[in-house]
């Protein structure tokens, strides 16, 4: 079976310079950000994320055959930019996840960025990158300007996904509160809680009733969510109000998304498993600042069969992106 990594990032070098002091590496502008050392541990990770030829040189070693890309959002945020710039630096980004797709073919799926300060531009860029520079799925944050993405302002976005079908892969791109600047709880724990505030907005908003055939993909395996909704269920009945835009009880909605397995505890893993399903899970390691062998993790779960494990390990994540 073909192995995927659904989950590895690359960064255009010339985007980064503008963007990484306005990231959740330096506070969204509250302090400076200083590079890595280019001989330090996370200086080499940023090396993996501008050289293609380092990064087959990992798949090889590690078994995996194919790497769906996706731009480092964390650094190339642009959600500072006013429209214009942003439209000009996403498409930059998509420019390279281009080059790196076209420069190994048979390796690298390519993914999107979309400047979603402007839903006009927006869509624009997204006609450009799937039929100009052929990429096969969109790479999306949590939230633009402290919305979430079920917000009505983005259903124009949801209709031209769902008429293209475009398969989504999500990926916030840091938590704006700077308590979380401390002890780096902002990837601990605020990524989690991110993906938790999306799927919350995308379910409640009634995003997933109007557009079921949608295929969305959530990092970091869906964060909280999956492991915390009976309190989204109790409001059903306690506070009927919350559930006004949707069919179902909150929870059956968890297995409208396929989750990444970026969780680094197989317990985790398993609980996840338990509760969606092996049929919804595709690998993902965070490639090149995670898990170093996601293959082995994935084996390290006894609740999945060898064909279920082929299915995380490749299988689902091809059938999703409409490989051979």
């Amino acid at each position: 079976m073909t192995v995927v990594d659904f989950h590895t990032h690359f960064v255009q070098p010339e985007v980064m310079a503008q963007t990484a002091p306005h990231s959740v590496l330096a506070g969204f502008g509250d302090h400076s950000f200083e590079p890595p050392p280019g001989d330090s541990a996370r200086g080499q990770q940023i090396v993996k994320m501008v050289d293609p030829a380092a990064v087959l040189e990992d798949m090889d070693a590690r078994g995996i055959d194919i790497h769906v890309l996706s731009s480092s959002t964390v650094i190339l945020n642009t959600s500072w930019a006013d429209p214009a710039h942003q439209a000009e630096l996403e498409s930059k980004v998509n420019d390279e996840a281009a080059r790196w797709a076209a420069s190994a073919p048979e390796r690298f799926v390519g993914s999107f960025t979309l400047p979603l300060r402007d839903i006009a531009r927006a869509l624009e860029e997204l006609e450009r990158a799937m039929t100009d520079l052929q990429l096969k799925l969109v790479n999306l944050p949590a939230q633009i300007d402290g919305e979430y993405l079920g917000a009505p302002r983005y259903e124009p976005l949801w209709e031209a996904l769902a008429g293209r079908g475009v398969p989504v892969f999500f990926h916030p791109d840091g938590i704006r509160d700077l308590w979380f600047q401390n002890y780096s709880l902002w990837n601990s724990i605020g990524q989690p809680i991110e993906e938790a505030k999306l799927m919350s907005s995308l379910i409640l908003e009634g995003v997933l009733d109007r557009h079921p055939d949608l295929q969305l993909v959530v990092s970091h395996g869906g964060g909280y969510l999956p492991h915390y909704f009976g309190r989204l269920d109790r409001n059903v009945t306690n506070m009927p109000d919350s559930v006004r835009n949707i069919s179902a009880r909150p929870s059956e909605y968890l297995r409208r998304f396929y989750y990444d397995t970026c969780v680094y505890d197989v317990s985790i893993l398993d609980a996840l498993i338990r509760r969606v399903g092996a049929d919804r899970l595709v690998m993902g390691a965070d490639y090149p600042v995670g898990d170093d062998d996601p293959v082995a993790f994935v084996r390290q779960s006894t609740l999945v069969d060898e064909a279920q494990r082929a299915a995380i390990t490749g299988g689902t994540a091809a059938q999703i992106l409409g490989l051979e």
